[in-house]
């Protein structure tokens, strides 16, 4: 069994930050990819920024330069700090990790959700 949980989100001024944290547990035997999205109401969802197991990092370009994601593999844990943030980013944010769960001689690749938090910037 795998879960990933989220913490973080919450109401902010425009112009403010929050930091977003993801983390996984259960039978894990490595993380993969490391992925934020987002869903705002009346939108599909889209992929804000993603990190890779080697620590490659991509942003959608309404964030760069405002939103820096980063992991810590030995909390197994994705963050998403959040600065300069603007009305329009206000919505449901999600992490997504890609997870081999089980151990050395048997494991599974899957893709985990988090139950997804708030973010609201108003102006």
């Amino acid at each position: 069994q795998v879960q990933v949980v989220e913490s973080g989100g919450g109401l902010v001024q425009a112009g403010g930050s929050l930091r977003l944290s993801c983390a996984a547990s259960g039978s894990i035997f490595s993380i993969n990819a490391m992925d934020w999205y987002r869903q705002a109401p009346g939108k599909q969802r889209e992929l804000v920024a993603g990190i890779t197991s080697g620590g490659s990092t991509k942003y959608a370009d309404s964030v760069k330069g405002r939103f820096t994601i980063s992991r810590d593999n030995a909390k197994k844990t994705v963050y998403l700090q959040m600065n300069s943030l603007k009305p329009e980013d206000t919505a449901v944010y999600y992490c997504n990790f890609s997870i081999d769960s089980g151990n050395y001689y048997y494991r599974e690749r899957g893709d985990y959700w988090g139950q997804g938090t708030q973010v609201t910037v108003s102006s």
